[in-house]
Parts: structure tokens; sequence; C-alpha cells
């Protein structure tokens, strides 16, 4: 297999820098299943304080924080409402349905995002042959939807909509940081619009494992029996929890240059005859390239790509899926664009 030296196949691609590394052999480490780890502590204190939240959880990854929440705010045979690009459908091994023995109901929204009329059109009207309405999930950024950033009056659409119905909501923040680079809106406003919320370090911010859910100190108290039951308990974590903390401090605001860098590539290859992007429409760090129009089919021009040393990833015949981050700079952008230009031509 080729080895990419321009990898923009996922920002989970990123590896921990120098200064980062040398933070994680500094940490001060204990048992953390004993509460007795001070560095995994102030990670989870720091991430409950920026999300407005009264606990919070660190546990080894974005899947287990969603299941997690799930399990623990679902019975079985309840529904959640979702997009139909969501990470809960897509990527997660039919975990909800084997965990918490959940359905989802996959909304059919515009860009990974639907509406306050769709979510209010799914909700089940207590209807004793039907399962029974229970969460809605949003994804924000929206991974399948090119990065796209939900606006925060929709969200508070839905709060209200879930407390008239008696639901609960969730966000899968996998990108949430992202979205509030570029929004200007706070990590702890948009996390207000929903009961419980997680941030993944193991993205953008460059660490090498683990995201942090937060809640109320009620729901932390449940997610500690399921972090257990599925293998998410650890010993001394410090290790990993300091390279969240490092992250915190040096790699949330340079999230903007990962976002910048993500323009300029839609921008160029944009000018590639056959390709249809429109820059207009990339808000963070992740762009749909369609390439219906060109006589070669994603995966043909992937694996032209890899070969010269560039890896994007084919989501299927006619799309391809380019996520920026901190591992790739500007002339990386540059030469993977060329590179690009080249084999379509």
């Amino acid at each position: 297999m080729s080895i990419p030296t321009i990898d923009l196949f996922s920002d989970t691609k990123t590896r921990p820098s120098k200064p980062m590394l040398n933070a994680m052999i500094a940490a001060e480490m204990g048992d953390e299943q004993a509460g007795e780890d001070p560095t995994t502590i102030e990670l989870q204190e720091r991430v409950a304080s920026l999300l407005g939240k009264e606990a919070a959880l660190f546990v080894p990854s974005g899947t287990m924080c969603n299941q997690i929440a799930i399990a623990v705010q679902c019975q079985p045979g309840d529904e959640i409402i979702a997009d139909k690009t969501a990470h809960i459908i897509n990527f997660e091994a039919g975990g909800a349905a084997v965990i918490a023995r959940a359905m989802i109901r996959p909304l059919e929204g515009l860009r990974g995002q639907f509406s306050l009329d769709q979510a209010r059109d799914a909700i089940r009207a207590g209807f004793r042959h039907a399962p029974s309405s229970k969460m809605i999930s949003v994804e924000q950024t929206a991974n399948l939807g090119g990065g796209s950033i939900w606006p925060l009056d929709v969200l508070k659409s839905f709060q209200a909509l879930s407390v008239e119905h008696n639901l609960v909501t969730h966000m899968d923040g996998a990108r949430l940081l992202n979205a509030v680079v570029a929004s200007g809106v706070s990590a702890a406003d948009y996390a207000a619009t929903v009961d419980t919320v997680w941030i993944d370090l193991s993205k953008g911010l460059g660490c090498p494992v683990g995201g942090v859910i937060a809640g109320s100190k009620g729901f932390i108290d449940q997610a500690w029996p399921w972090k257990q039951r599925l293998g998410g308990s650890m010993r001394q974590s410090g290790i990993l929890a300091a390279a969240g903390l490092y992250a915190l401090d040096h790699n949330v605001e340079r999230l903007e240059v990962d976002h910048l860098n993500a323009k300029n590539l839609a921008n160029r290859l944009a000018q590639i005859p056959g390709i249809k992007i429109d820059p207009m429409t990339v808000e963070t760090n992740i762009l749909i390239i369609n390439v219906a129009n060109l006589k070669v089919s994603a995966s043909e021009i992937s694996e032209q790509l890899l070969l010269n040393g560039v890896r994007i990833g084919a989501m299927g015949p006619d799309s391809m899926r380019a996520v920026t981050h901190l591992d790739v700079d500007e002339a990386g952008i540059n030469r993977a664009a060329d590179i690009f230009a080249k084999i379509c031509s």
C-alpha cells in the first residue's frame, strides 16, 4: 500500500506533535477508575466548564460517547430522531440497536441537517403499536453534510420542541469546536440547547485518542457504569488526558487555519473541468467533491491520487470527501490540488 504524504482522508489521521507528546510524558497520573488520576479529573472539569455542563467523563472514543448517551437516556424500543447521514446510523455498527435496543428514525435533511417541521412530524403521538419517540440527536458539524454548521436558532427550536414533547436532546459534538471557531458562537451556547454533548479530541485537536462527554451530574453518575460495561474504564489515563489539555490550550483557535485550507482547496478544485463543488458551501474543514461529470469514477481518482502521495477518500461512484487538519499545511493543500488537476486532465 502506498503511504500518503498528504493525507486528506480524515482529520482522524492527525498525529500528536512533539510538544503534545512531551506533555503526555510529563503528566501526573493515578488510577482513573478510583478517581485518583489528577490529569483526567482536570480534563473532565475543563470540558464541563467549556460546555457549561455540571460534569463530564473522559472515554476512549466518540462512538462510546454517543452510545453511553443513548444507553442512559433511552429504553428498549425507544426511537431516536436523526438525519440519515448521522454517525450513529452509518458508522457505529448498529450500536444503538445492540446496546440500548433503541431505534433510529432517519430524516431526509439538507447537507446533514433536518428542519424543525421534519422533527415535529417525526415525533410519534403515543400510538401503542409504534415505538416511543425519546431523543432528538444532531451532529455538529454535520460530517456527511460537508462540515455544515447547525444554526443556533434551529438548535434552540429543537430544545423547545423536546420540552413540549418530553424528549431528550443529544449533540454528537465530534467537530463542535470547528463550529465554534467558524461561527463565533461559544461551545457553551451550543451545548446549552441539548441535554448531553461531547467533544472529540482525536480529530482536529490532534490527540491520539479520546472523547469527553458532558451533561448533568446525574447523567454522568449513570454514564459511569456504561463506561465500565463497554470497556472504557482505564487506569493511568492521565497520559492520554494530558494530550487533551494540551490540545485545548494550543489547538482550538488554529482550527481556523484548517477552515481556510479547506476553502483554498475548494476554490482550486472548482476550477478543474468536470469537478462540481461550490466553495461557498465549505463552512469548516470538510468538503464534498462531485466528480459525476468526469469519465472516471471517484474510486479510480482516489487510487490515482494515492499513487501520487495524496489520500482523498471516495464516498461512492461520484463523490469524494476531503478533510483538512493540522498535519496538512497550505503547501500540502496546493500540492494536492495540483495533483488532482493533473489526474483529472
